[in-house]
């Protein structure tokens, strides 16, 4: 019986030394993509769904990070309490970031069902016996339920970002690494600079 002969595995190519450039996320960017008070107002009325005290919210979390920043006292200076309350702040952007995303996802979801199921040539989308909710229903409810829980995570960002320029006396931007040359670049940097040396 012939052996096959044995494979030698591929090199691994090598990995890339290049970061990735994200785009930041702002507080803008995030009330952009958020559902906006009329339409949850619209969601919560067609949806029978609660109420979103927006500005219950915002304050409960701006008085939550302000307390929070007051109690570290002198434990931290002015640098390390403003480095702290950026991440801090981050995370409720982007807490809020993702939330609204799910919901532009869910809203698509609940378009696309529900025009399958207003095509009168597919029996295979129809909806289910009367009385009972189809998938559609289900998809556009869910779709209103994450539109209401976006205005809130946005509510509480707005709230947190509030604390930080109260806090801090500075507007809130959010986090970008500094760009790290690439490994060629700095070994050719480091050739010069000992070329230099004779």
């Amino acid at each position: 019986m012939a052996r096959k002969p044995a494979q030698t595995p591929a090199p691994a190519a090598p990995a890339s030394r290049r970061t990735k450039n994200r785009q930041a996320i702002t507080f803008e960017h995030v009330a952009h993509i958020a559902p906006h008070q009329a339409l949850v107002d619209n969601l919560i009325r067609t949806f029978a769904l609660d109420a979103v005290d927006y500005d219950g919210i915002r304050q409960a979390t701006a008085e939550h990070v302000t307390s929070a920043a007051e109690a570290f006292g002198t434990a931290l200076n002015e640098k390390a309490l403003a480095i702290h309350l950026q991440r801090i702040v981050g995370s409720y952007v982007a807490s809020a970031h993702g939330a609204a995303q799910f919901y532009g996802t869910k809203v698509t979801t609940a378009r696309d069902l529900t025009a399958r199921l207003q095509n009168e040539d597919r029996d295979d989308d129809r909806g289910g016996p009367l009385g009972l909710d189809d998938k559609a229903t289900r998809a556009r409810q869910f779709a209103a339920q994450t539109g209401v829980q976006a205005f809130a995570l946005l509510a509480a960002a707005h709230g947190a970002i509030e604390a930080y320029s109260a806090t801090t006396g500075e507007t809130w931007k959010p986090y970008e690494a500094p760009i790290a040359p690439s490994a060629t670049v700095a070994r050719q940097s480091a050739a010069a600079e000992m070329a230099a040396f004779g």
